[in-house]
């Protein structure tokens, strides 16, 4: 926990997201922020007072836009619009998933171009910063017309209504929660309801937290992978960079190509074959790690490039302009993001491929170079690592299953009215799971690979991969005879997860 995030009128970086969202950190609104919120409210307060139909004003909504709304009865409209639209099924999702999109929310509402009170935006950073998180359950959002019902579940709690728990993880009854913090649920006002739920806020938030995830999975593989072809006795030749940039100049081929020869960099393994090798060339699975990690980290830029655009877009409908005009518009379609978020998850599951088939290779006693069959202390007696490759293929088809793009389907909603959808949040939460996948996947191969190092004794391996390799050890044991293997998966696997490899 540091210093307070400020949230100003121009919007907030991918990094002050995911303070908030992972580390919880606190939030606070610009006094800038707070005047812009006022001045456009004026506007909304002008259309308010005028008997012109207004969308989200004085209207209904989606297919029942054609109906006006009386005065009398525009706060009971507000209110029906939350409550029918927190409409999702299924487990709830991850705390820092809900925060994530609570985040963004609140960002596009102190743009000051959605028409909000400043108390709207006030009371979300209230809710933010004490630690109260509403249930968002699993599914529920086209990614169109903006994540609907996950953010409807989170406007659900400002008005002192819904489900949510507290710092703790612990359900409590709403009114409970925000009394307890000295939090006044809000009566929302016109244009207030459809502002809270119109963006695509849920599949941003896990977007960013993806970006973050991912760059320490790539740059944990290129060390990884460089463990694995030093333990199988391979070349660091064909990670020169004169290999790379000036024949092919992929920026993240080069990357990774640069990581891998740097960690395999005065490797006395790699050192005691270079001379007497009669092998010609590398499996692809070692030759080529630094293409494919390298397309992987490329994909990555792409949808950084995305995301940041994202972040600087301020996307309700209808949209109060400078000018105080309020326009409809289609900028909720989540299409953008969706199709990064297919892309990523596409990226990941051939990333994880080539993964799998160096640990098969250092397991398979034919194609090993020497080692025992599946590492085993006895091979024979000892299975050694045979099912940790098992394993290691079912997270593989998984992640080819979840290779398949949710952006290319469409369902029409609302009485055809909104024809065209984007399934982002579909893609969102699949992404989520290729990259738990993956970081388990490299953690399988981290263990092999570093078991595989451990019997080239007694070769030393590199300085970096050597570092890592006990570094591992404190919390994994090196070769000997079966054990209960899952722990030592696990451990791995938060090894991973934790950046430790680097």
């Amino acid at each position: 926990m540091g210093n307070n995030v400020i949230i100003n009128e121009r919007g907030m970086t991918a990094q002050d997201v995911i303070s908030i969202a992972r580390h919880g950190e606190q939030v606070q609104l610009s006094d800038s922020a707070i005047a812009a919120m006022a001045t456009s409210r004026a506007h909304i307060d002008a259309l308010v007072a005028s008997s012109e139909p207004v969308y989200g004003v004085s209207t209904g909504f989606g297919a029942l836009a054609n109906r006006y709304v009386s005065v009398e009865q525009r706060a009971q409209l507000q209110r029906s619009l939350i409550r029918s639209h927190a409409a999702g099924v299924g487990a709830p999702v991850e705390r820092e998933v809900v925060r994530a999109l609570m985040t963004l929310r609140l960002k596009t509402l102190a743009s000051g171009r959605t028409g909000v009170r400043p108390v709207v935006a006030t009371t979300m950073a209230a809710v933010l910063n004490a630690g109260i998180t509403p249930v968002v359950r699993e599914f529920g959002s086209l990614g169109c017309s903006g994540d609907l019902a996950p953010l409807s579940h989170c406007a659900l709690v400002l008005m002192g209504e819904g489900e949510a728990v507290d710092a703790g993880g612990n359900m409590r009854p709403v009114h409970e929660l925000l009394s307890e913090s000295g939090i006044e649920p809000i009566e929302l006002q016109e244009k207030e309801g459809l502002a809270l739920i119109n963006g695509t806020d849920g599949m941003l938030g896990m977007l960013l937290l993806a970006i973050e995830d991912i760059s320490l999975i790539l740059n944990s593989v290129d060390v990884i992978a460089a463990m694995s072809v030093e333990a199988l006795l391979g070349t660091d030749a064909v990670f020169k960079p004169e290999l790379h940039e000036p024949l092919r100049p992929h920026p993240g081929q080069t990357t990774s190509a640069a990581n891998m020869l740097h960690a395999l960099q005065g490797s006395p393994i790699v050192a005691s074959h270079t001379e007497n090798d009669d092998r010609v060339q590398d499996a692809y699975s070692l030759r080529c790690a630094p293409q494919v990690t390298g397309a992987v980290r490329d994909t990555l830029a792409h949808a950084i490039t995305v995301a940041t655009r994202e972040l600087a877009a301020t996307i309700d409908n209808p949209v109060v302009l400078p000018n105080g005009t309020v326009s409809s518009n289609g900028n909720f379609h989540g299409a953008p993001v969706a199709y990064v978020l297919d892309f990523l998850a596409i990226a990941l599951a051939d990333l994880g491929s080539m993964s799998e088939r160096r640990t098969d290779r250092m397991l398979d006693k034919a194609r090993s170079a020497g080692l025992p069959a599946f590492l085993a202390d006895d091979p024979g007696v000892d299975s050694g690592l045979m099912i940790a490759q098992y394993t290691q293929a079912a997270l593989v088809s998984e992640n080819k299953r979840l290779a398949f793009p949710a952006s290319v389907d469409s369902i029409p909603s609302s009485a055809m009215q909104e024809d065209h959808v984007s399934m982002g949040w579909s893609a969102a939460r699949k992404l989520r799971q290729s990259v738990t996948n993956t970081q388990r996947i490299a953690a399988i191969e981290l263990l092999t690979a570093a078991r595989a190092l451990d019997l080239r004794a007694p070769l030393q391996p590199s300085k970096v991969t050597g570092a890592v390799k006990e570094r591992l050890r404190k919390t994994v044991t090196g070769p000997g005879p079966d054990r209960f293997l899952s722990p030592e998966l696990e451990a791995a696997v938060l090894f991973v997860q934790q950046g430790q490899v680097l």
